[in-house]
């Protein structure tokens, strides 16, 4: 356990992931109640099922980051990075059809900032990463 004060940015980043966990969460448990007794029904519940696992996971991540834990930067870093990579992927598709153009790249910047900044010398330093 570190003695260092966390950074600022990482307290707003863990309580961020922490909300949109529980977020998650509810639309799991949305899903799931919603979810009538037909085919259409199974495909709520399994909607559910991922999204209240996904919210459990963004709850143990934001938990990590707020305390530290190598384990919670690294998970950080790999999921900010598919993210920005499923985000360059559906670029072409958002300017063919113009959906969603400006949210695919708000998203891309945000990630690419956090990413930034989760590698930032002090920042890395209260997760016990090496700096270089």
């Amino acid at each position: 356990m570190q003695n260092k004060t966390r950074p600022l940015g990482v307290t707003v980043i863990g309580i961020l992931i922490i909300i949109a966990g529980i977020l998650t969460i509810l639309v799991g448990i949305g899903s799931i109640a919603v979810g009538p007794p037909n085919l259409l029904g199974l495909v709520f519940v399994a909607f559910g099922v991922v999204s209240l696992v996904i919210g459990i996971a963004y709850l143990v991540m934001g938990y990590g980051l707020l305390k530290g834990r190598g384990w919670a930067w690294t998970i950080s870093m790999i999921v900010l990075i598919i993210g920005i990579i499923i985000n360059l992927i559906s670029l072409p598709k958002a300017v063919a059809s113009g959906s969603n153009l400006s949210g695919d790249i708000v998203s891309i910047a945000i990630s690419a900032f956090i990413l930034y900044y989760l590698y930032r010398p002090h920042v890395k330093a209260y997760f016990g990463k090496a700096t270089f």
